[in-house]
């Protein structure tokens, strides 16, 4: 899913080695409310959907440096850019080549010359659907409880993450936390004081986090932070603010209530490994460590 706000403009990539092409295409497409983003060359293409994530890639499939089954694959392969819808443009009518792009990923297939109107349709036909797909998507990634993205947001994420982060060579920190004693608490005091409890551990977190953080219910009591661009020394300072947020927090309907958490961070596997895997089994022993120093405590793997 390609986070998007729903007041911006649809971005279209045009990748095409034919400026005749960027010209019709920038006259004939003008009043159908889209930003243009052009690339004349695969290579090109490739760096821009990466970098702008547009809302449909039109992508020529005769090209000189990488023809557009060679872009296309590359794009499908991206977590970054896989969900990017892509028309294929090609002047052949060939099966053989329509076969091979919705093979490789390929939304829709147009032969040149472009029949303009019918473009335009399938344009705006494909932004629909994508928008469509992705509030379904959204909403189908969001915990009905906390708010926060769920278990199979957090698996999509983490993978993508892990790819920028080896790409771009930045630092990276995942966190894997837990509520302590929380079937006791619920015993005592009752499911709901439970989903308070949930609740309000969600919403420390959210106020402590940035924009770009990555918050999850990872499940029942236990969740994960995504940290982009964190060292772990930075991401340990979130953790305490977060546990010592949580300690000190009262609750008004349960007053004898208290609720803390211990906490997990791992930056990097010990065998340097990128693989989720990996990275989760070295949140999860850090926070297997924290549970067995006493809990309501902040350990690194």
């Amino acid at each position: 899913m390609i986070d998007r706000k729903p007041e911006q403009q649809p971005v279209l990539l045009l990748i095409d080695d034919a400026p005749e092409i960027h010209r019709l295409m920038a006259m004939k497409l003008k009043d159908e409310g889209l930003d243009f983003l052009t690339a004349f060359s695969g290579v090109e293409g490739i760096e821009l959907a990466e970098r702008q994530l547009p809302a449909l890639i039109l992508l020529d499939v005769t090209m000189p440096d990488h023809d557009g089954f060679e872009v296309l694959h590359t794009l499908k392969e991206n977590p970054a850019t896989k969900q990017i819808p892509v028309i294929m443009l090609s002047a052949t009518h060939a099966s053989e080549a329509k076969v091979r792009s919705f093979e490789l990923g390929a939304m829709d297939y147009v032969t040149k010359p472009v029949d303009v109107p019918e473009l335009r349709a399938r344009i705006q036909s494909a932004i629909r659907l994508t928008r469509l797909m992705e509030m379904l998507e959204h909403r189908a990634q969001i915990d009905g409880l906390t708010g926060l993205w769920n278990r199979a947001h957090f698996d999509r994420r983490l993978e993508a993450e892990l790819a920028e982060m080896k790409r771009r060579e930045t630092p990276m920190s995942l966190v894997m936390c837990d509520l302590d004693h929380f079937k006791k608490l619920n015993d005592s005091f009752g499911h709901p004081a439970g989903d308070a409890v949930l609740e309000t551990f969600a919403s420390l977190i959210t106020q402590e986090i940035r924009v770009n953080d990555i918050a999850c219910r990872y499940g029942g009591e236990e969740f994960t932070l995504i940290l982009p661009r964190t060292a772990v020394a930075e991401a340990v300072g979130v953790c305490e603010r977060i546990r010592k947020a949580l300690f000190a927090r009262t609750f008004r309907k349960y007053p004898e209530m208290q609720a803390t958490a211990s906490f997990g961070v791992t930056g990097m596997p010990v065998d340097g490994a990128t693989d989720p895997a990996a990275w989760l089994e070295g949140a999860d022993n850090a926070l297997y460590s924290a549970k067995e120093g006493g809990r309501n405590r902040v350990h690194v793997y």
